[in-house]
């Protein structure tokens, strides 16, 4: 299940550059994972300083 980035982003960027499969890339207003890229490791999750990074649920957070 991958990981999505909630309304709670502030678009630091410091998720972006942990991402080992380069699923991370900056949308329009917060940072967006693409679920078919994403490996699940939560290497993103970790570095996120307001914790917006969550294992998804199948549908991502608007």
């Amino acid at each position: 299940m991958a990981y999505v980035i909630t309304d709670e982003c502030i678009a630091c960027g410091s998720c972006e550059g942990e991402c080992p499969v380069e699923a991370i890339s900056e949308g329009e207003e917060k940072y967006v994972i693409d679920p078919n890229l994403c490996d699940d490791c939560g290497a993103c999750a970790e570095q996120c300083p307001v914790e917006a990074i969550v294992p998804g649920n199948g549908k991502e957070e608007k």
